[in-house]
């Protein structure tokens, strides 16, 4: 079991960049692949990144491909997303995922087993 706590989101300008943090409080945090997600108002859930438990392999959304950029660290528990080039379209909450299994995080927005209360992203034009 895992238990998910993001952070650093905030407002920002658009062009401008911000960097998520997801820290995981468990033993066996480096078992479990990560994932963000985000969730604008009035909008569905979406993908956005995964990493597998190493960090070998990321998977990111066409949407967000070149300006966002996964990355774990391990021995700090702590997954990352780091957000350039922030765009309007790009304003939602933000939540990281945990799951034993990389293809319940890039192939289904809900199955994920663990979750982080989210945090908020907006992005001013």
């Amino acid at each position: 079991q895992v238990q998910l706590e993001e952070s650093g989101g905030g407002l920002v300008q658009a062009g401008g960049s911000l960097r998520l943090s997801c820290a995981g409080f468990s033993d066996t945090f480096g078992s479990y692949a990560m994932g963000w997600f985000r969730q604008g108002q009035g909008k569905e859930r979406e993908f956005v990144a995964a990493i597998d438990e190493r960090g070998d392999n990321k998977y990111y959304a066409d949407s967000v491909k070149g300006r966002f950029t996964i990355s774990r660290d391990n021995g700090k528990n702590t997954v990352y997303l780091q957000m350039n080039s922030l765009k309007p379209e790009d304003t939602a909450v933000y939540y990281c995922a945990a799951d034993w299994l990389l293809r319940k995080i890039t192939l289904s927005t809900t199955q994920a087993d663990y979750w982080g209360q989210g945090t908020q992203v907006t992005v001013s034009s």
